[in-house]
């Protein structure tokens, strides 16, 4: 392979050089005048800005935001937003002929209404809570009331959410557990 001429190389460079100043090569008068004009007697402001500091939120806050977003997912706020279920159902009494509430969508799985939806989701959120008020009762620096307290509401609340859960399962699904 031959080698480059350093004439090429020369020529090259000279011509990359002058377009890279844009200012420099244009011969258009307005646009040179549009460029210095200005500057000539307006000056920047100097500006002292400061940083922003975002502080970092505390635990609690942190967990209730966990908690709710927990809440909003398992009670179905998303299939609600897309499908918009009514809020409660009603059938009509074979015996009277008047209608009653149903909070339950009954037979179907895949379906709810917006109560049925959100206590399901306050039932596991509940859960949870049981869940947490038990690992606190496992703490050694509280007293031991305190921590009786806490056990107790913790198993108290797991227990009912488990038995409200199963319950919200069989009127949902007759045959199922049974």
């Amino acid at each position: 392979m031959r080698p480059k001429s350093e004439n090429q190389n020369l020529s090259t460079t000279s011509s990359s050089s002058i377009s890279d100043a844009p200012s420099s090569t244009s011969i258009d008068p307005i646009f040179l005048i549009l460029r210095i004009l200005p500057f000539s007697f307006l000056r920047p402001p100097r500006l002292r800005l400061k940083i922003p500091t975002f502080t970092l939120p505390s635990p609690m806050t942190v967990y209730a935001l966990v908690l709710l977003t927990y809440f909003m997912v398992v009670s179905g706020i998303v299939y609600d937003v897309i499908v918009e279920p009514p809020g409660i159902g009603s059938t009509q009494d074979r015996v009277t002929g008047s209608v009653r509430p149903v909070v339950f969508l009954p037979g179907r799985v895949n379906g709810q209404y917006i109560i049925e939806g959100l206590s399901s989701g306050f039932m596991f959120v509940m859960g949870g809570i049981g869940i947490v008020l038990m690992d606190l009762a496992l703490d050694r620096n509280r007293a031991k009331s305190v921590k009786l307290s806490y056990a107790s509401a913790g198993i108290t609340s797991v227990v009912i959410a488990y038995m409200m859960s199963m319950l919200f399962i069989r009127i949902k699904i007759p045959a199922y557990l049974r």
